[in-house]
């Protein structure tokens, strides 16, 4: 029997690594360090985990090619920030301190990249 191959990303897939890629490199040059990428846990995803001095960022990285349809940021519906906020919840809970904490978001339509801090409370 043969061994099960991986599966190959989807053209999805890519782009969304590509656009989680920009994000980080974007973020990364304002000063913020990354603490963790693609944090998974039951009932929720966060895609960048950051350290911004003393406190952390949960960041959600949005793609879109043109800001038709309401753009990168209207791609974030009130079921993915309660999904986002039980993220950020699940990894507060691994932490001894609980530091400061924030939701930001990084939009990507085309070349031009919107990085909005605080976007959501928890």
């Amino acid at each position: 029997m043969p061994a099960p191959r991986d599966k190959l990303p989807t053209d999805k897939q890519i782009r969304g690594r590509l656009a989680e890629d920009t994000a980080l490199a974007y973020l990364q040059q304002h000063g913020l360090q990354l603490v963790q990428r693609n944090f998974l846990c039951k009932g929720g995803e966060l895609d960048l985990i950051m350290r911004d001095g003393s406190g952390l960022v949960f960041v959600e990285v949005r793609q879109r090619s043109s800001a038709s349809f309401g753009g990168a940021l209207a791609s974030i519906t009130p079921a993915k920030q309660r999904r986002m906020v039980l993220a950020a919840q699940m990894f507060l809970q691994r932490q001894q301190k609980l530091p400061a904490c924030r939701f930001d978001a990084v939009a990507i339509e085309g070349t031009r990249i919107d990085w909005l801090k605080n976007i959501l409370d928890m």
